[in-house]
């Protein structure tokens, strides 16, 4: 007799996940193999995630949903999964971007994580850690289905020129990164402005922050350290940091120009993927 792995679908959020999946799936009477072959997946990852021990993706339940007629449960539930997944120390500030009506961001050295591509997103998590490369990556990629609600936040960025020239991953991945950044040209809700070298010395010189701002309550100035975040209402901090973030705006390229020089960056850097001489 097979073992059946039981679940307590109060442990977790991947848990209840895992637990909705199998109770959906033995109701339709599909075994596992089954509902792979009808969503396009494996047995043995529906299994894997049945049982806690696989991530599931918006994809996958999007397709599982259609298949088991759950009125679209699974993909409620799998951004709550993903969130769960975070590093205990950032899941507060995900729930923040999540509720945010505005965010505004600067960053000293690399694109926002709400901006990035898989492969950057790889690339930066990867760099002293590449345990669970792959789950970590769509956790963080999942985050940036807020960009993509009906009520998104206005998310305006300020990236300093060094993220276009700093190379991570491949010179391919650069590309596709830089390109990404130039699809939300006609997005009026998503804006990136890049602050020039020469614009010289800047209000910014202290570091990468971020402003979220809310519908009735204060806004909130997040500052990231190693393996910590540091969200604070203090309305001095508020207040000096949007000061701050004014000036950086208005130092930086306007939105066309930024993007001009995100292309000229592209062709001249990272042409065909080729990092150029």
């Amino acid at each position: 007799m097979t073992h059946i792995n039981v679940l307590d679908p109060g442990a977790s959020p991947l848990d209840y996940y895992g637990f909705e999946l199998r109770r959906y799936r033995e109701a339709a009477g599909l075994t596992q193999r089954q509902l792979g072959e009808i969503v396009n997946y494996t047995g043995s990852l529906i299994g894997q995630i049945e049982t806690a021990r696989k991530l599931p993706t918006l994809e996958f339940s999007e397709r599982v949903d259609a298949a088991l007629g759950t009125g679209g449960l699974l993909s409620r539930l799998v951004t709550l999964v993903l969130r769960s997944q975070l590093p205990a120390w950032f899941q507060q500030v995900a729930e923040l971007q999540a509720r945010a009506t505005e965010i505004y961001s600067f960053d000293t050295h690399m694109v926002h994580g709400l901006l990035q591509t898989p492969a950057y997103a790889r690339a930066v998590l990867g760099a002293m850690d590449q345990s669970n490369l792959d789950d970590r990556t769509a956790v963080r990629i999942a985050r940036q289905g807020i960009l993509e609600k009906e009520e998104s936040p206005v998310f305006w960025a300020v990236i300093s020129e060094a993220a276009l020239a700093q190379q991570i991953g491949s010179p391919g991945t650069m590309q596709d990164q830089l390109a990404h950044l130039l699809t939300f040209e006609a997005n009026p809700r998503v804006n990136v402005q890049v602050l020039p070298f020469s614009v010289g010395v800047h209000a910014g010189l202290t570091g990468s922050f971020d402003l979220y701002r809310f519908a009735s309550d204060p806004t909130i100035v997040y500052t990231e350290g190693y393996g910590s975040g540091h969200p604070t209402a203090n309305p001095d901090t508020a207040k000096d940091c949007s000061l701050r973030y004014d000036h950086l705006q208005a130092s930086a390229l306007s939105l066309r120009e930024s993007a001009e020089l995100i292309r000229r960056v592209m062709e001249e850097r990272y042409a065909d993927g080729h990092p150029v001489a």
